[in-house]
């Protein structure tokens, strides 16, 4: 990764702020003439989900600090190659933007002819939030915590059968590297999203499930899951009682989804500078920021397109490294 999770995230007020002053001229030029009509953002997953919750809390705010419309999308389909390459076809004058997440990194190597170049296709503007994932077993399992698990798991191979929210989800990809991390074996089962995955972890039909916080935590605090570890460096503020796996020795390990903002490549640069200064500066409320913690279980990003030009490199790197160690291929 750029650094730690921590680090990067501690970096980007003073990126956000650099942004402010840089390029201020040609910003206030654009701001003259755009945004004229209403702004299209794409979500390649349905409503209602973390991707599309995100776009949301972050669009509505754009509304009223542009003056304009900005209309959500949903696009869902082939873990979001097709909202993504509807993007990818969007005229690049600043009327369409899209949401993404970490299946954006991860598809370049799971899916080797992908209808759009990710490299040359699109036009970073800017990390919205990084959200660590949840690990949460069924509660009526023996295993306490994710170091019982491990001792479970490797006394047990494949014994354990894991949810996923789709082949190639950040779920998937978190929980093939953590049978790399602990060299156990445990078996994956695909859905077709998140909440299939959740109701046969709940009904016990499969043992483990790794899902963003947002989708764990009622669960968790219900008591119809248990939950047992946070895939980061630190403890999520909205789950403060949930240990980190690094807390319990399994070291080397972590994994999350996150949101993050593309325009289609040739969109004017002072329109994506001006959108990844409205992004940093909508993050940094209050208001969203206690949205985030909690019901999101995501720490606010921002940034500059550079830095998030160089995070999705790093991502895509990561999760290829560990989809050709799996052995991996897109359905």
């Amino acid at each position: 990764m750029i650094r730690t999770r921590r680090q990067f995230i501690q970096t980007l007020g003073t990126a956000g702020a650099a942004l402010g002053v840089a390029g201020l001229a040609p910003a206030a030029r654009a701001q003259s003439k755009w945004p004229e009509r209403p702004i299209r953002v794409i979500v390649p997953y349905t409503a209602g989900g973390f991707t599309d919750n995100m776009a949301r809390t972050v669009c509505q705010k754009l509304e009223e600090r542009l003056g304009t419309s900005v209309v959500i999308d949903n696009k869902p389909g082939a873990n979001s190659i097709i909202g993504v390459d509807m993007l990818s076809r969007a005229k690049p004058d600043g009327y369409t933007f899209g949401v993404v997440i970490a299946a954006f990194a991860a598809n370049t190597t799971l899916y080797p002819k992908l209808p759009y170049d990710p490299a040359k296709d699109f036009q970073p503007v800017a990390l919205i939030g990084i959200s660590p994932l949840v690990a949460a077993v069924n509660k009526d399992l023996p295993y306490k915590d994710a170091k019982e698990l491990i001792e479970y798991a490797r006394a047990n191979p494949g014994k354990i059968s894991f949810a996923s929210s789709g082949n190639g989800a950040a779920a998937h990809l978190t929980t093939e590297l953590l049978k790399s991390v602990t060299k156990t074996d445990m078996v994956h089962v695909p859905y077709k999203g998140a909440s299939p995955a959740l109701v046969d972890l709940i009904g016990g039909q499969v043992q483990l499930f790794f899902d963003a916080a947002s989708g764990l935590i009622q669960p968790g605090r219900d008591g119809r899951v248990r939950l047992i570890g946070v895939a980061s460096d630190k403890r999520l503020p909205a789950l403060p009682d949930v240990p980190t796996f690094q807390e319990q020795g399994i070291e080397n390990f972590t994994g999350s989804t996150w949101a993050g903002m593309l325009a289609p490549a040739g969109t004017p640069r002072e329109i994506v500078d001006r959108m990844a200064r409205e992004i940093t500066e909508i993050v940094q409320l209050p208001e969203i920021q206690e949205r985030f913690e909690d019901p999101f279980g995501t720490f606010p990003a921002g940034g500059t397109p550079e830095e998030f030009e160089k995070f999705l490199a790093e991502e895509t790197k990561k999760w290829g490294d560990v989809i050709r160690a799996a052995g991996l291929k897109g359905e």
